[in-house]
């Protein structure tokens, strides 16, 4: 009788997985780094609870002072010129708790010790600007809560709103990459303080409180064309809130402003913190 041979062959091996792009490995450590920096405020809550508390201590002390000796253009009080340009100088303290983050990591070794394993070069910086950044949307939130409590009101539609959203967001992100640069360059958490310094110049020296029409001609120049006036002006035009209609260019073109600083700012600062980064020596 014939016998039927036994089938001898093997099943197919299937083939491997394809490799993660370099892209998608890069999207990867930088969420690992995100989680980590979550983590870590998870554990230190009060710093955090402290840095979103901030601003609402600064509406509450300038809407103080100065809420009864400005007179705002058009209907509503000085709660409803001040919180867009609060929104805006909001974005830009954030500044202070990136670079302390980045020159705390550099100066405890933690960023040496990243380099040193076989991670995307760019996953550090880009972990880091998202996760400040969703800091960032929580204390937008917090801060506008405030400013309902207070009185404050947009008069727009949901679209303009969520437009003068992304414009603050917008400019949180390009002054992200502007204190990553600045944390990594620093030679450590003291000369940090030194350039912490500027940050109210910075914020006053805009529309953020006051028109710059009453600011002397120069002064009210330089004023104009911080990137800090020009979001605050978008802001307040996109929420319906009361603003003063200057005569300048920059004034004429906030909302184009609002969009081309941030854009400039990060076209500059996210190479450079990129490349700083992969230059960083013990």
């Amino acid at each position: 009788m014939d016998t039927v041979p036994a089938d001898t062959s093997r099943p197919p091996v299937p083939a491997p997985p394809p490799a993660p792009s370099r892209i998608g490995r890069a999207l990867a450590d930088a969420w690992t780094i995100t989680l980590r920096d979550l983590t870590h405020w998870a554990l230190r809550p009060g710093a955090v609870v402290v840095g979103w508390l901030f601003p609402v201590m600064t509406v509450l002390m300038f809407g103080g002072l100065f809420g009864g000796a400005i007179t705002t253009p058009g209907p509503g009080g000085y709660f409803d010129f001040l919180m867009p340009g609060m929104f805006a100088l909001a974005m830009l303290f954030g500044l202070e708790t990136t670079m302390t983050a980045v020159t705390t990591d550099a100066a405890k070794g933690v960023t040496d010790r990243f380099r040193s394993l076989p991670m995307s070069s760019s996953a550090v910086v880009l972990g880091r600007c998202a996760a400040d950044m969703l800091n960032s949307v929580v204390g937008l939130a917090v801060l506008a809560g405030t400013g309902l409590l207070l009185g404050w009101s947009w008069y727009g539609g949901r679209g303009s709103a969520l437009t003068a959203l992304g414009l603050l967001l917008l400019l949180r992100f390009a002054l992200l990459w502007v204190g990553i640069f600045i944390g990594l360059a620093a030679s450590g958490p003291e000369a940090v303080t030194a350039v912490q310094i500027l940050v109210w110049p910075v914020g006053f020296l805009s529309a953020v409180f006051v028109d710059p029409a009453t600011m002397p001609a120069w002064l009210g120049a330089v004023a104009a064309w911080n990137p800090l006036s020009a979001t605050a002006a978008a802001v307040r035009d996109l929420f319906g809130n009361p603003g003063f209609a200057g005569e300048t260019w920059a004034a004429q073109h906030a909302e184009l402003l609002a969009v081309a600083w941030p854009v400039l700012l990060t076209a500059v600062f996210l190479p450079l913190s990129v490349r700083r980064f992969r230059r960083l020596r013990s």
